[in-house]
C-alpha cells in the first residue's frame, strides 16, 4: 500500500502486481477475493479508458493548434509570427535596402461598372490566386491587397543583401507574363491590363494591432513605389532610378530608359526605366504593351 502512494512512478506497482500481491493476501485470509478483483479490474479498465481519453484530446488540441499557427503564418511573415508564438516582443525595424512591388488594374473602375458584384469578387479571387501561386516560387513577402491593387516587399523581415532587387524583378516578370493569358470569367475576350511599379529604398516594418494585427511597412520608400505604379504603363513594369542601378550589379536584366518624370509630391522629376526581361530568363513580349505616353503636362497630372 505504501509503495502505491511513492512520488516516483517507477517505484509504483502496477495493477498486474497489485492484483497478485492481493490475491496472496486473501489465500492467506481464507478469502477466495472475487469482490476486491472485480473493483481491481474495473479500477484497471478506468485507467485505461482515462489515458485513451488524454491521447485523443491531445491529438485534437494538436490538430487545432496547428491550424491555428498556420492561419498566423498568413497574417505575419514566419520570422515574425514564431516570435509572437514564442512569447517575444516585436519592435518596428528599420531596413536600409528592400525593394517594394505595386500594381493595379487599368480600367478596374470601369470594368466594375459593367460588372456585378459577385462577378468583380471572381475576378479578384482568381487573379490574385494565380499571384499568391507565383509569388512563393520568390524570396518575397506579400504585405497586402487592397482592392485591385497588389503589393509584395523582399529583403525583409529577413535581409537577403541586393538579390531583393533581383527576386522582385524576377516576380514581376513572371505575374506579368502570367497575366497575358488570364481569362476574365465573364469577359474572357477582354485582355486584363496590369500596370506595375518597382522601387528599391530604406523603410521601417513592424506588426501593428492586436486583434488582427498586420505587418506593416512605412516610410517614403512606400509612397514613391505607389507613385512609379499611378505613373506607369498598363502591361509595362515600372522601375526607378535606384532599383536600375541594382539591378545594373546582376548584367542580366534588360532596362530601357523612359526618361525623367514629375511625380506627385516629389521636388524633382525622377528618372526611370521599363523593365523588358531577363536574360537566359522571362522577357515580356513588347508588341503586347504598347500605349501612348500620357501628357505630363496636362492638368490630370
Amino acid at each position: 500500500m505504501k509503495r502505491c502512494w511513492s512520488e516516483g512512478a517507477a517505484d509504483r506497482p502496477d495493477f498486474q502486481s497489485i492484483r497478485l500481491a492481493m490475491r496472496k493476501i486473501q489465500r492467506d485470509d481464507g478469502d477466495k477475493g472475487n469482490i476486491l478483483d472485480n473493483l481491481l479490474f474495473r479500477m484497471e479498465q478506468y485507467a485505461n479508458n482515462l489515458e485513451s481519453l488524454v491521447e485523443e484530446r491531445t491529438r485534437d488540441y494538436l490538430v487545432e493548434k496547428k491550424k491555428a499557427e498556420e492561419l498566423l503564418y498568413q497574417l505575419l511573415p514566419r520570422y515574425v509570427a514564431a516570435q509572437l508564438l514564442a512569447g517575444q516582443p516585436v519592435t518596428a525595424e528599420a531596413y536600409e535596402g528592400v525593394t517594394i512591388y505595386f500594381s493595379d488594374i487599368c480600367g478596374f473602375t470601369a470594368l466594375s461598372e459593367d460588372s456585378n458584384p459577385l462577378q468583380v469578387v471572381d475576378l479578384l479571387n482568381d487573379l490574385y490566386t494565380l499571384f499568391d501561386a507565383i509569388t512563393v516560387n520568390f524570396d518575397v513577402y506579400k504585405v497586402e491587397t487592397i482592392g485591385d491593387a497588389y503589393m509584395v516587399v523582399s529583403g525583409l523581415p529577413v535581409r537577403n543583401g541586393n538579390l531583393h532587387a533581383r527576386e522582385i524583378s524576377r516576380m514581376s516578370l513572371a505575374l506579368l507574363s502570367a497575366v497575358y493569358t488570364f481569362k476574365i470569367r465573364h469577359k474572357p475576350d477582354q485582355q486584363l491590363k496590369l500596370r506595375i511599379g518597382l522601387h528599391t529604398g530604406s523603410c521601417v516594418a513592424g506588426v501593428v494591432g492586436l486583434k488582427m494585427p498586420r505587418y506593416c511597412l512605412f516610410g517614403d520608400t512606400v509612397n514613391t513605389t505607389s507613385r512609379m505604379e499611378s505613373n506607369g504603363l498598363p502591361l509595362r513594369i515600372h522601375v526607378s532610378q535606384p532599383l536600375k542601378e541594382v539591378l545594373d550589379e546582376f548584367k542580366v536584366f534588360d532596362l530601357e530608359l523612359r526618361g525623367d518624370i514629375e511625380m506627385k509630391n516629389k521636388k524633382n522629376k525622377m528618372r526611370t526605366y521599363w523593365l523588358w526581361g531577363e536574360k537566359g530568363g522571362l522577357e515580356i513580349n513588347r508588341k503586347h504593351s504598347v500605349f501612348d505616353e500620357p501628357d505630363y503636362n496636362s492638368p490630370q497630372h
